[in-house]
């Protein structure tokens, strides 16, 4: 295990990874319940305005990434903030990994025991999800970023199955009415504020600069692979109309899985343990990717960037994020009525990082005219 290659940067990838990055980002846990919140035909409105807003922070993104403060890594942090503010901005960020981390993977653990494994602990879970995790984040952040080809691959077939929600006996058109609202509703609010926090994650890139390739045609492959959420979000979400009605959309906990429970062929019974096993490979990418982030943030924040990367510090950074899920499991997660309380905080920090961080990030460049 080469781990002083971890941060190494041998070569650099071009738009394609940098589109399928975005996308794959995108489309974590948050996609598999948002049907269950947004609930009424006209959020389909909202999740396409949300993502034409996500593309004017994308366009802020690839401004950073095509500049030379971007190619230098943490240096390039440095000359922009002081190393002080950059530590300090290191210790924060540790907190909206750390939470990221932790809804995504204790989310999918459920799913998996409610589904697939009734009988297990999803403290077991995650542990061996976190094993996996960090097989990968040791390979480098050169050969996670690469990961990202397998995750895609494994995982975007699958919207191909619910094609047949759209056709009769299941699809009647006037599931997806009023498509214009009659009042906007208290609850609209948190479903408005999980569709904003459902496009966070391509923020994470303006950490992997060094590592991507980038020309004139930046801005155009992260639209691409936002459009490409979009696409997702919006078929997704029709399809869950068409197949429960939005009277009983809110009845369902998992919309997106129960409806492949209802998919069958003479080869496998349970096509939707295949597709849960599949969407395994996309949440490894990503907590492999925020596993590198994590230690990397810890180093900095710890003032330790002149000693080189371990095997043990990352081992270590492992287990902390380990302690951290369990005892959020067993304080927020397990509880039911203390589950959304943890799931609000993520919807807000996604929601605050994915807006600010390449807002404020531009904003300084500007001021002290890096901008290419």
């Amino acid at each position: 295990m080469e781990t002083h290659q971890l941060f190494k940067k041998n070569v650099t990838y071009n738009g394609l990874y940098a589109m399928l990055l975005v996308n794959r980002l995108q489309m974590l846990y948050f996609f598999l319940i948002m049907p269950n919140i947004l609930i009424n035909p006209y959020m389909i409105w909202v999740l396409i305005a949300v993502g034409i807003l996500s593309q004017l922070n994308l366009l802020l993104l690839s401004k950073w990434l095509s500049s030379r403060l971007s190619s230098n890594g943490y240096n390039g942090f440095v000359q922009l903030f002081g190393k002080k503010l950059v530590r300090f901005l290191s210790f924060i960020g540790l907190f909206f990994i750390l939470l990221k981390l932790s809804v995504i993977t204790l989310g999918f653990s459920e799913i998996v025991q409610t589904f697939m494994l009734p009988s297990t602990d999803t403290n077991f879970l995650v542990f061996f999800i976190l094993l996996f995790c960090f097989y990968v984040a040791a390979k480098g952040i050169e050969h996670t970023i690469r990961f990202v080809l397998i995750s895609f691959f494994s995982t975007f077939w699958m919207i191909t199955f619910f094609i047949f929600f759209f056709f009769p006996p299941i699809a009647q058109l006037s599931d997806l009415y009023p498509l214009i609202p009659m009042e906007w509703k208290v609850e609209n609010w948190k479903a408005f504020f999980l569709i904003l926090s459902s496009y966070s994650g391509p923020e994470f890139l303006v950490f992997l600069g060094p590592w991507l390739k980038t020309n004139n045609k930046t801005f155009r492959f992260l639209s691409f692979g936002n459009a490409l959420t979009v696409v997702e979000y919006v078929f997704l979400f029709m399809a869950s109309l068409l197949y429960f009605g939005s009277n009983y959309l809110s009845k369902s906990q998992y919309p997106i899985i129960n409806m492949a429970r209802y998919f069958q062929n003479p080869v496998f019974e349970r096509i939707d343990m295949i597709m849960l096993s599949f969407e395994l490979f996309n949440l490894v990418f990503a907590v492999s990717l925020f596993i590198l982030l994590f230690y990397g943030a810890s180093k900095i924040a710890l003032g330790k960037m002149n000693k080189p990367s371990s095997g043990k510090g990352l081992l270590f950074s492992v287990f902390i994020i380990f302690i951290g899920m369990v005892l959020l499991n067993e304080l927020f997660w397990k509880p039911w009525e203390k589950q959304n309380f943890l799931l609000n905080l993520q919807i807000i920090a996604g929601s605050i990082s994915y807006f600010l961080v390449p807002l404020v990030i531009v904003l300084v460049m500007k001021k002290k005219q890096g901008v290419k």
